[in-house]
């Protein structure tokens, strides 16, 4: 733990392929299990800026030429490097945002996954002919110098999903971790440093001025977003300004639809994590239930005792299940919510807190029954609060579920596999999940419907999205 510590201390950005002490004023990294800072991270300045977007699209020229097998084989190699540094990540992960080691051992394992992934990326290739002899060749090909912006909820992980599909496309990356959990990506950036050309991989943390340089610069073609719809917005209509290529992946209010003949039993636990993984912390966390009145009670028991029996502590616990909201500004928002159903006379059911009183840990919360139009119910919370909503015609469910201006993920519970698939496919999300909720792997796409996002993430279609369509065409003998 101490040598994390003193490593903490001594991360810098990175840019043009070298590492670089911040001009701005520190920004303090707080532990949230404990509300203390614990280490200080380098601050960007605008001159800072503007030097690492020179690198970038000086970078981004020399990469964009090099093949894109060997590209592709260059960032997959990313992958055993980050097992190798694994408990160096496991203890930054613990300290900037509070996880317990069995969820930062699955946040390492899967960012190596995802950089791994890499290795079986396809650069498709059309050609056609074009109707007078000629040949018509349909490329794709880097967009330039992308912005990447990333959450703190999954501070390795989330960086992986930006540095995999841009470096592997051909473009540059300017990638700006949370100004909360800035440690685990300057460290990433600081051990890629001799791995990629200078500039193709530059690692920016700063406060909340660093975000408007990344959207606003000239030199900045594409940016792809992580975060809240709130912000989205705001980057979209910036980047409306330059026609900036946007990918946004935004939050979601995720339902699921548990029917009258679901087995309980086996869906309780696979559903109380899908809700409070990482404190409820997760983009595609189940986030409002809708039983069946004729399994509710017993779906809420079921709950209840998972609530009231799951570990809650610290990082440094190893009993620890859950941890603390990352952020104080977070816990406030979580607390407000359950404080305003508490004060609406709605029922809350809550675990154990555990951890520091200092620290930023909210207990499990459950809420039954609550209207429709209740904050708790129509507001992401992003934290362990679990509205549990009660049923009894299926298609009053399926409306209800559709009925807020979110699309990302969403599930439905049934022995009758058949029946949940027809109704799957009248939920208007990006991802529905039958018979289990919030999986996914880095093959797999994700793309937010509604408010939820633009684009899409992972695998080969979620790297197209960091790239043009170049049409070439040749004419015939006879054109």
């Amino acid at each position: 733990m101490a040598g994390s510590e003193t490593l903490a201390q001594t991360l810098q950005l990175t840019i043009d392929g070298r590492g670089v002490d911040g001009a701005g004023p520190a920004l303090d990294v707080v532990d949230p299990s404990t509300g203390a800072v614990f280490a200080q991270a380098p601050c960007c300045s605008a001159e800072q800026f503007d030097h690492a977007v020179a690198a970038a699209r000086a970078g981004a020229r020399l990469w964009a030429a090099v093949p894109f097998d060997d590209r592709k084989a260059k960032v997959a190699e990313i992958a055993p490097l980050i097992l190798a540094h694994a408990e160096t990540f496991l203890n930054l992960l613990g300290q900037e945002q509070g996880k317990p080691r069995w969820l930062a051992e699955g946040e390492v394992r899967g960012a190596a996954a995802w950089a791994a992934a890499a290795a079986g990326f396809h650069l498709p290739e059309e050609r056609m002919e074009d109707g007078r002899g000629g040949i018509v060749t349909i490329q794709r090909v880097p967009v330039g110098v992308v912005a990447g912006i990333i959450p703190w909820n999954y501070p390795l992980l989330t960086a992986i999903m930006k540095i995999v599909p841009a470096l592997t496309a051909g473009n540059a990356l300017l990638l700006k971790p949370a100004p909360t959990t800035p440690l685990s990506a300057l460290y990433l950036g600081e051990l890629l440093r001799d791995h990629f050309p200078p500039g193709v991989l530059n690692v920016l943390s700063g406060d909340d001025g660093l975000g408007p340089l990344l959207v606003d610069h000239e030199g900045v073609d594409k940016i792809s977003f992580t975060g809240s719809t709130a912000v989205g917005k705001k980057i979209m209509r910036a980047a409306a300004d330059r026609l900036k290529r946007v990918t946004l992946e935004l939050g979601g209010n995720d339902p699921a639809i548990i029917l009258a003949d679901a087995d309980i039993a086996a869906a309780a636990e696979q559903i109380f994590w899908a809700a409070f993984r990482n404190s409820g912390q997760v983009c595609v966390a189940t986030k409002r239930v809708y039983a069946h009145a004729d399994i509710f009670d017993s779906l809420f028991a079921a709950l209840t005792k998972l609530a009231e029996a799951i570990p809650m502590g610290p990082w440094t616990d190893p009993e620890a299940r859950l941890g603390p909201i990352q952020n104080k500004a977070q816990f406030e928002r979580v607390k407000a919510l359950a404080d305003g159903a508490r004060a609406a006379g709605l029922t809350l059911v809550q675990g154990a807190r555990g951890g520091d009183a200092n620290g930023y840990f909210f207990p499990v919360t459950l809420v039954e029954d609550p209207p429709e139009e209740a904050p708790v119910v129509q507001e992401e919370a992003f934290g362990p609060i679990l509205p549990i909503l009660r049923f009894t015609d299926v298609e009053e469910a399926i409306a209800r579920a559709n009925g807020t201006r979110f699309g990302l993920g969403a599930s439905v519970w049934s022995r009758d596999v058949q029946a949940a698939e027809k109704i799957a496919a009248r939920l208007e999300s990006g991802t529905v999940w039958v018979n289990q909720a919030g999986g996914g792997g880095p093959n797999q796409p994700l793309a937010g419907h509604k408010e939820s996002g633009i684009g899409v993430e992972n695998g080969a279609i979620g790297m197209l999205d960091y790239m043009l369509v170049r049409v070439t065409t040749v004419p015939g003998a006879t054109a």
